[in-house]
C-alpha cells in the first residue's frame, strides 16, 4: 500500500503542484485567449479525425492478427510496436521523409496542389504514427478474448464471415476497441516530438506550450498546460461515460 501510494503521489503530485501554482485569473485569461482556443480545437479535431480514419483499417487488421496464423506473424506484431519504442523526434523525421515534396507521396500531393508538411494532414499522420499501436493492440486483445466457437457456430448456420464479424466478434470485443480508440485519441492529442518536426505551424497545443515556454518562460506556459489538461480530462471522462452507457444498454438488451 505504501509503495502504491508513493507511485500515485509521483503521478498526481506534479499535476496538483501545477494546478495550485496557477491562479483562477490566469486560467480565465488563457481560456479567452484566441490562439489557445484555436490550438486546442485544432489538436482535438485532428486527433479525432486521425483516430477514426485509421480505425477503419486498424480494427479489421487486428481481427486478422487475432484469428489467423501466418509466417512472420510475430515479426508483424513486433513492427506494430515500433512507433512506441522509437524516439518521437525520430518518428517525426520518418514521417517527414515520406510526406516531403521529394517523396512519392509528396510529389503526388503536390500534383493536386497539396503540401502535407505544415498541413493538418501531416499533423494527423504524425499523431497516428505514434498512437495507432495502442488501438491495434487493444483491438487484438479484444478479438482474442472472443470464443472462437461462437464464430464457428454462426458460420455453421450459414452466416457470412462479414455478418459474423459485425454481429458477434465486434460487439464482444467492443469494450477493448473503445479503450484502444480512447488511448489512440489521447496519445495523438498529446504528441509533441513527431508533430513539431512535421508542422510547427499550424500550432497544436503541445507545440504552443513549448513555444510559450521558450519565448516567455514557465509563467506563460503553465496556464496553457493547465487548460489543456482540463480539456483532456473532460474529453476522457466523456468518452468513458459514453462507452459505459453503451455497454449498459447492450447488457440490458441481453437480459
Amino acid at each position: 500500500m505504501i509503495l502504491g501510494g508513493m507511485v500515485l503521489l509521483f503521478i498526481i503530485g506534479p499535476l496538483l503542484g501545477m494546478f495550485f501554482a496557477t491562479s483562477s485569473n490566469e486560467i480565465i485569461e488563457t481560456v479567452h485567449d484566441t490562439e489557445v482556443r484555436n490550438s486546442i480545437g485544432l489538436t482535438v479535431g485532428i486527433s479525432m479525425a486521425a483516430t477514426f480514419f485509421f480505425a477503419f483499417m486498424s480494427i479489421p487488421f487486428a481481427y486478422l492478427l487475432a484469428r489467423k496464423e501466418f509466417v512472420f506473424k510475430k515479426l508483424v506484431l513486433g513492427i506494430i510496436d515500433l512507433p512506441i519504442v522509437i524516439p518521437h523526434s525520430a518518428a517525426g523525421i520518418a514521417i517527414l521523409g515520406i510526406i516531403s515534396r521529394d517523396s512519392i507521396i509528396g510529389k503526388t500531393a503536390d500534383f493536386f496542389g497539396l503540401n502535407f508538411v505544415g498541413h493538418p494532414v501531416g499533423i494527423g499522420l504524425a499523431m497516428a504514427f505514434v498512437s495507432v499501436p495502442f488501438l491495434i493492440n487493444a483491438a487484438h486483445d479484444g478479438f482474442k478474448s472472443v470464443p472462437v466457437r461462437l464464430e464457428q457456430a454462426a458460420l455453421s448456420l450459414k452466416a457470412s464471415p462479414i455478418r459474423v464479424f459485425f454481429t458477434i466478434s465486434l460487439p464482444l470485443a467492443w469494450r477493448n476497441i473503445v479503450s484502444g480508440l480512447v488511448m489512440m485519441f489521447a496519445r495523438g492529442m498529446s504528441e509533441f516530438g513527431a508533430v513539431v518536426i512535421v508542422a510547427y505551424h499550424p500550432m497544436v497545443t503541445p507545440v504552443l506550450i513549448y513555444e510559450r515556454f521558450g519565448a516567455f518562460g514557465l509563467k506563460y506556459a503553465r496556464p496553457v498546460s493547465v487548460v489543456f489538461i482540463l480539456v483532456c480530462i473532460i474529453i476522457f471522462i466523456a468518452f468513458r461515460m459514453l462507452a459505459n452507457k453503451k455497454n449498459q444498454m447492450r447488457l440490458n438488451k441481453t437480459t
